[in-house]
């Protein structure tokens, strides 16, 4: 898997977020092993520190554990500490752009929900 890292936020948020984003998905799941820093670093032709500093948010935000000697591991209940944080930033952040630009462009629910057509074309 190729990863295109985005020049205007540091690497180790961008590889915090992707992570992340494998747990809102299901993919990471409560007691899972999160891939050694070695590991990431050598795939992703990262500096070790960058991805120690990716993992050490995630455990300053309990989302991940260290476990002596064995490696980082996904905590109970981090899913759902993540869909309740992410709802919260959505609404607060991101939903109050999408209702302006929906006013903006004079959309109605009934065009809101209608699924777009092929091509784009609604």
């Amino acid at each position: 898997m190729t990863i295109g890292w985005n020049d205007n936020t540091p690497i180790y948020r961008q590889l915090k977020e992707r992570v992340v984003g494998m747990m809102l998905d299901g993919v990471l799941k409560a007691g899972d092993a999160l891939p050694s820093v070695r590991q990431i670093a050598a795939e992703y032709q990262l500096n070790p520190i960058t991805v120690s500093k990716a993992y050490q948010e995630l455990v300053d935000d309990n989302l991940v554990e260290k476990r002596r000697g064995i490696g980082m591991y996904v905590t109970e209940g981090a899913s759902e500490k993540l869909l309740a944080s992410e709802r919260e930033r959505f609404l607060r952040e991101e939903w109050p752009a999408m209702m302006q630009r929906i006013r903006q462009l004079g959309l109605n629910l009934d065009q809101l929900l209608r699924p777009a057509a092929p091509g784009g074309a609604a």
